[in-house]
Formats: structure tokens, C-alpha cells, sequence
């Protein structure tokens, strides 16, 4: 399930949720179906993208990444198959629970309309590498993964939890989509050698310099559409706390200039747990303010 992934899926949902309870009253299971609803579809992406990567030949030997259960020879295609279905079975499950604990209905316009995004998501989720024209392989991850990692869990989070559309939120679910636009880009980097047969990336397209400008230009531009959100929206010092999670980004940055292929494997785990931390404490500065 690629368990060190799952804190970037919650980086955004938290943040949203988190936004929503400085002026609503969130009861605490709209709070854990809704985590939970994007913990499941987190997996089912996983799930998908090792079976699709296993099909296509991108899970070789010659990988740089870590080795997954497929390429091991812990499960068989047909049990992940099973692993796939019944997550999407699951997330259903959670999506409509999450739907009907916010708005006690399924039908009113609010509720259909997140049937809808979810449904958008759980193919999304799916076709990332799998089925037979996969988006990410057509070097169009990026786009999804910005749209379903950081607009969707900001935007989409806030308003299961406060019933309210807040445009505003999009800039730190923009920010939270750079960060999570860089997990890929630093995980495309890491792979161009085992991926130049099977698949089409932003690193491939660009080469690896410009694709390491590109990664430092996301997480700049992340940082400033975060301080932007910040200056506007709040007062006092409190909602900068997040600032303190400047050192971990520059180390990253450090090291994705200076490492290659294998060796930028750490610098995966460290984005991830950095935006964790960065949308926790974003979302208790604002709290708090």
C-alpha cells in the first residue's frame, strides 16, 4: 500500500478540515470519514499504479525504487486485481457514509455534485498507469496529481466540512498540489533511466537539469502562494507557523540538486513528511489566530 505516501493524502484533507474549524462547528465523524474516504483512495492509487507499472514492464529489475509486492512475487495479478476491486468497494462505502454524515442526504445538489467529484476521483486514482491509455504515461501525472492532491482535498474538504464554497481555499490547495507535484517529479527524476521505454514524463520531456529548475521553481512557488494566502486571509503571527518547516524544504532542495537516480530516493519520504507537517501547522496557526 506504499504506506510512507499516505501523510501527503492527508497533508491536503487536513488542511481543508482544519481551515473549516476555525469558524464551523465540524462534528468529529464527518472529520474521520472524510480522512478516511482519502486515505482509501490513496491506496487504491497505490494499488493501480503498481499493477499498471507490473503490466507495462516499468516495475523491472532495474528500477531504482524500492521493490513492490508484484515485483517480488508476493502477490499474483489476480489477487491484486481482488486488492483493487474491493478498495474501490471501500471507498465507495466511505465517500457516500462521509456524504450523508455532512449534508444527512445523498439527494440535494451538494451531495450529488461530490458523488460526482468522487467518482472522478476513484478513476483518477485508477488510470493514473492503469487501463489501456494511462494519463501517466503521457506525462500528464502533474495536472492530476496538482488537481487531485491539492485542489481537491483543500476546496473539496472545507466545504463537506462547512457547507460553504471558500474560492479563497485554493491557494493553499494550490500550495499543497506544488508540494505534491514535486513527490512526483523527484519520484520521475529518480526513474528516467527505467522509465524511457514505457512511458512519457516531465523529467524525460525536459531532461534531468531542467526538470530539477522545474522542481525548485514548484516549491518556491509553493511557499509564495502559502504567504500570499496568509498575508490576506490572516492576522498575527500564529498562522505563519508553518515558516518553521522552511529548514526541511531547503534540505530537500539541497539534496535533489546533489543526488541522482537512486540516491534521491530519501528526498521522496522527506517531501512528504515536510508537507505533512507544513499543512499541520498551517492548519493550527490559522486555528488559532
Amino acid at each position: 500500500m506504499r504506506l510512507r505516501t499516505l501523510p501527503l493524502s492527508t497533508a491536503g484533507i487536513a488542511l481543508g478540515l482544519m481551515l473549516a474549524c476555525q469558524g464551523h462547528d465540524v462534528p468529529w465523524y464527518v472529520i474521520l470519514l472524510t480522512v478516511m474516504t482519502t486515505v482509501s483512495l490513496q491506496i487504491l492509487s497505490n494499488l493501480s499504479n503498481e499493477l499498471g507499472d507490473w503490466l507495462s514492464g516499468v516495475d523491472s529489475d532495474d528500477r531504482n525504487g524500492p521493490q513492490y509486492s508484484m515485483q517480488e512475487g508476493g502477490l499474483t495479478e489476480d489477487e491484486m486485481r481482488s486488492c483493487i476491486r474491493i478498495t474501490v468497494l471501500v471507498c465507495m462505502i466511505l465517500g457516500l457514509g462521509m456524504i450523508r454524515a455532512s449534508f444527512k442526504t445523498i439527494f440535494c445538489i451538494e451531495s450529488e455534485s461530490l458523488v460526482v467529484l468522487g467518482g472522478l476521483a476513484i478513476w483518477a486514482a485508477m488510470h493514473y498507469t492503469l487501463g489501456k491509455n494511462p494519463y501517466g504515461y503521457r506525462g500528464l501525472g502533474d495536472l492530476f496529481v496538482f488537481t487531485f492532491f491539492g485542489l481537491v482535498p483543500v476546496t473539496g474538504g472545507y466545504f463537506v466540512a462547512s457547507h460553504d464554497i471558500g474560492l479563497w481555499t485554493l491557494l493553499p490547495g494550490a500550495a499543497i498540489g506544488l508540494f505534491s507535484v514535486g513527490v512526483l517529479n523527484v519520484n520521475n527524476i529518480r526513474d528516467m533511466e527505467s522509465d524511457a521505454a514505457n512511458r512519457t514524463t516531465i523529467p524525460l520531456r525536459i531532461g534531468k537539469k531542467n526538470a530539477k529548475i522545474y522542481h525548485t521553481i514548484l516549491i518556491i512557488t509553493g511557499w509564495l502562494l502559502m504567504l500570499t494566502f496568509t498575508i490576506l486571509r490572516t492576522r498575527g503571527l500564529l498562522p505563519y507557523l508553518y515558516v518553521l518547516t522552511a529548514p526541511l524544504y531547503i534540505k530537500h532542495l539541497t539534496g535533489v540538486w546533489r543526488l541522482d537516480s537512486k540516491a534521491l530516493d530519501p528526498m521522496l519520504p522527506m517531501l512528504v513528511i515536510s508537507t505533512f507537517i507544513f499543512a499541520l501547522l498551517a492548519g493550527t496557526g490559522y486555528i488559532l489566530m
